[in-house]
């Protein structure tokens, strides 16, 4: 019991910062009066004092409470209800919506019992901003949520959303249940050697590209990027009914793409869950991931046989070995090139190696070709044709260096651009030229 009247008053203004209004109710005869009233909002006019609490409150709910809460107002307001829910615990709490000038506004009614239990404060609390900062929370926690499960640089699920997706589908499993399911591997051919050759923002792009391939085909199943150019489908319902089709569209893409350069080269493969045999979701993994680095070397042989211009006429084709070290010197002159388009040529195989970039801007056929010189010689406008062959001759009688040469060259467009070209020349042991390379600027 509180004697102080300075400390009642403490404890008055107190509540009357947190709540609209509060009450002091006889429970037994129902007598109520204002303990304190803070400010109530527009519209709504809150009783100071009264004999029957429990009945003026289902009747002065008409006035403010929202048509649509009004039942739950008058069920809850009740004194028996009250008592009941008083009777389980210290407080009793309703939340509703009133109307505040036209607005709606959520309030919370909450009742507390008194230490004489004859007694109870009954308290409204204008809740709306709380409510909208715990909205505002919960989207904020739900974005959060998103983005963590989404890749950054594709937009698709990520490895994050993988582990927890085939958690639950491995559960079913388990279980003996679950839908019918297929996994569908992907992976996006020379990642690395486009990232060195051309740079690791074209690199995103073609990774971009290939996320886009993906979810183009298999529009009705989740996509996931769980590794630098890894992407893993996990086939459901009409994607699965029609996974053959489906496989051979990525295929044909990739080929397409492949031959005509002009988007991204995917191996992918393809496995089928079979209750019968698989004990895990990893023996069907384990037997996509073999199916698409099967495809990964077809499309490597194939790359060999059908990249090279002019394979038909090569007597002696370039070895493995010694094609490694035209990779790995171009990818040097790459590094240090500072731009342009950059060409290195062994001339015992006369195999070139030309930049991606230059293969895209005028069209070539491949960044591997044998006889460059006669296939780029073709795009070299006619009236500079002559000066073309004299440097080319140049570097065929062994000379150490070709100055600069200005030429033009001409687009898939038709259109010709200027280009100034500088080459060197790398001799063997025996004082033999060996390779040939240098850089193209377009001017």
């Amino acid at each position: 019991m509180i004697n102080d009247p300075e400390q009642f008053n403490q404890i008055a203004r107190s509540l009357a910062r947190h709540f609209e209004c509060v009450y002091y109710v006889d429970i037994e005869t129902g007598h109520y009066r204002v303990f304190t009233g803070g400010t109530a909002p527009d519209g709504v006019d809150y009783p100071d004092a009264g004999d029957d609490f429990f009945a003026d409150a289902v009747k002065n709910a008409q006035t403010f409470v929202h048509p649509d809460d009004l039942a739950k107002m008058r069920q809850h307001y009740t004194k028996d209800e009250i008592l009941a829910g008083l009777a389980d615990s210290d407080n009793y709490t309703v939340i509703f919506r009133a109307l505040v000038d036209g607005r709606i506004t959520r309030m919370r009614h909450v009742d507390i019992l008194c230490e004489d239990k004859k007694h109870m404060l009954c308290c409204l609390e204008n809740i709306e901003a709380e409510i909208r900062r715990n909205e505002a929370r919960d989207r904020d926690l739900q974005y959060a949520k998103r983005l963590a499960r989404l890749d950054e640089l594709t937009g698709v699920r990520n490895s994050n959303a993988y582990r927890e997706y085939i958690a639950e589908l491995e559960a079913s499993i388990r279980a003996g249940g679950g839908d019918k399911f297929g996994i569908v591997m992907c992976d996006l051919n020379d990642l690395k050697q486009i990232n060195d050759t051309r740079g690791h923002s074209y690199g995103d792009e073609a990774i971009q590209a290939t996320s886009r391939l993906i979810c183009d085909v298999y529009e009705h199943s989740p996509v996931f990027r769980v590794g630098g150019d890894e992407f893993v489908v996990i086939l459901t319902g009409r994607d699965y009914e029609h996974r053959d089709e489906l496989l051979k569209k990525v295929k044909a893409e990739s080929k397409a793409n492949m031959h005509s350069r002009t988007g991204p080269v995917v191996a992918c493969g393809m496995a089928v869950y079979d209750p019968d045999t698989d004990n895990a979701l990893e023996d069907v993994y384990e037997r996509a991931d073999s199916n698409m680095y099967e495809h990964k070397n077809e499309i490597k042989a194939s790359s060999i046989i059908e990249g090279f211009a002019n394979m038909e006429k090569i007597e002696e084709p370039i070895p493995a070995e010694r094609k490694r070290l035209v990779d790995g010197m171009f990818g040097a002159m790459v590094t240090v090139s500072g731009g342009g388009y950059v060409f290195l040529n062994d001339m015992r195989y006369d195999f070139s190696r030309w930049a991606l970039s230059l293969v895209d801007d005028f069209g070539l056929e491949s960044e591997y070709m044998y006889h460059a010189d006669k296939i780029w010689e073709k795009y070299v406008h006619p009236d500079d044709i002559d000066a073309y062959h004299d440097a080319v001759d140049a570097v065929l009688l062994g000379n150490a260096e070709v100055k600069h040469l200005c030429y033009r060259a001409r687009k898939p467009d038709g259109t010709y651009v200027l280009l100034t070209a500088r080459g060197f020349v790398l001799t063997g042991s025996d004082g033999k030229p060996e390779y040939f390379g240098g850089i193209i600027v377009e001017l």
